[in-house]
This record gives C-alpha cells, sequence and structure tokens, in this order.
C-alpha cells in the first residue's frame, strides 16, 4: 500500500473509511468488511513505522474493525434465536459511514453559504433627504395620493356632495389639461393656494377634472404640495421658480 497521505488530511477515522472506499470506487453499500478492514490496518501499520504520533481515536476504530471483522467470520451458532438477534457488523458500519457521509456534505454546503453569506454586506438605512435637490420634490412632507383623497372626503362632507349636485346640462367642457394651465395661472399670481381654494365649482364634473388636474400636476412635478401636520389643510405651491 502506497502511503500518499497523513492522517492529519482527516477529519477522523470514519473519514479515513470513507477515502479508502472511495479511492476503490465502491459503493458504501458493497463494502467488504474484511478487506476494508486489512486496508485500515495496513494504513495504521504504515504510519506506526513512520514513526508518527496515531491519534487514538484511531486505534479504537481499529479495534472496532477488527471485533466487526471476527464477529462477521464466526459461523451462526444453530442455538441462537431471535430473542439473541444482533445486527450484522457489516450494517452497523455502512449506517455509520452513511451518516457520516450525510454530515460532511451537509457542513460543506453550510460552510459555502457561510462564505457567500460573508461576502453580503448590509448597511442601516440612511436619511437621504439633505442631498435631494428640493426642486425635485414632488412634496415636502411625503403626501400621499391617499393624503390627496382624504382632503378630497374632507371636501365632500363640507360642500353636502352626499346629495346631488346641480345636473344642468350646459354646453360648456373644461378638460383637464385646460384646468391644469388655470392651476398654473392662479400660482402665477399667488404664491401658495389651499388645496379647497381650487374646487370653487359648483358642478360634480368640475370638480372631478380640478381633482384629476392637481393629480396631474403633481405627478409631473409642475406644484409641490406641503402639510404641516396630518390631517390638516393641504397646500399647493408652484414648483417653478
Amino acid at each position: 500500500m502506497n502511503c500518499d497521505f497523513v492522517l492529519n488530511e482527516f477529519e477522523g477515522p470514519l473519514d479515513l473509511l470513507l477515502h479508502l472506499i472511495k479511492k476503490d470506487n465502491i459503493d458504501i453499500y458493497d463494502i467488504n468488511l474484511s478487506e476494508l478492514t486489512n486496508q485500515y490496518l495496513e494504513y495504521i501499520r504504515s504510519m506506526e513505522n513512520m514513526n508518527l504520533d496515531i491519534a487514538s481515536e484511531y486505534l479504537v476504530m481499529a479495534a472496532e474493525l477488527i471485533e466487526m471483522k471476527s464477529k462477521a467470520l464466526l459461523p451462526k451458532s444453530e442455538f441462537d434465536t431471535e430473542d439473541d438477534y444482533e445486527e450484522d457488523p457489516r450494517e452497523q458500519l455502512i449506517k455509520r459511514l452513511v451518516n457520516y457521509q450525510n454530515y460532511k456534505e451537509l457542513s460543506t454546503k453550510l460552510k459555502d453559504l457561510e462564505e457567500n453569506r460573508s461576502e453580503i454586506y448590509t448597511k442601516i438605512p440612511q436619511n437621504l433627504t439633505e442631498y435631494i435637490d428640493k426642486k425635485e420634490l414632488l412634496n415636502k412632507y411625503n403626501i400621499s395620493i391617499d393624503d390627496l383623497v382624504k382632503a378630497m372626503d374632507q371636501f365632500v362632507v363640507r360642500k353636502d356632495m352626499e346629495k346631488p349636485l346641480s345636473t344642468v346640462i350646459t354646453n360648456k367642457e373644461i378638460s383637464v389639461a385646460e384646468k391644469s394651465k388655470e392651476i398654473k395661472d392662479i400660482l402665477k399670481s399667488k404664491k401658495q393656494v389651499s388645496f379647497y381654494e381650487l374646487f370653487n365649482v359648483n358642478t360634480k364634473i368640475e370638480i372631478i377634472v380640478t381633482f384629476l388636474a392637481i393629480l396631474e400636476l403633481a405627478r409631473k412635478k409642475h406644484i409641490i404640495l406641503s402639510q404641516e401636520n396630518n390631517f390638516e389643510n393641504i397646500i399647493i405651491k408652484s414648483s417653478e421658480v
């Protein structure tokens, strides 16, 4: 037997046994207990001949293998009964080797995951508001669509819109684009206006168009929406300086 590896290459006697099995391209379930024991003992003797210290766990495994081999070679007594049943030494060793191999494979996977995770760096979220150009802000106080809808609901209550509005049919129609221009013109003459000031209208369709115009101007960042506190009036300013 050529001794081209040393004990410190292995994590224990089971690791050495797995190496001997793989070296001969043998399936764990097809091992020959007698042959495997001979190879293991030959390796241990080679280490002793080289005056290398052998850990006690390797010697314990050598003793266990010799005992297993002896039991396997002993003929079964005709007086043995089912109550005297003892598991085949070879089957015992196979179970130990399979469990150890599964443990090693899982350890390798966990180690790979640990190495991958070590390459990932996390950072606590930072407030970057001070680095943002205020001209680019849609609104100063993070006003959302929900806030605008709530303001609209309050307007409905104030104007008693639960009752039908005037349904007089007129020939005059106004588009969102026209209403947007009207709002921008108002903001040119005033520094700011209240959300409710823009709803100085009488019909339901005009109210809807006004609301859509405000949303469109906010989306295009033509206006800035601000609110000092929750549920207070929303102030609208032009973003164009």
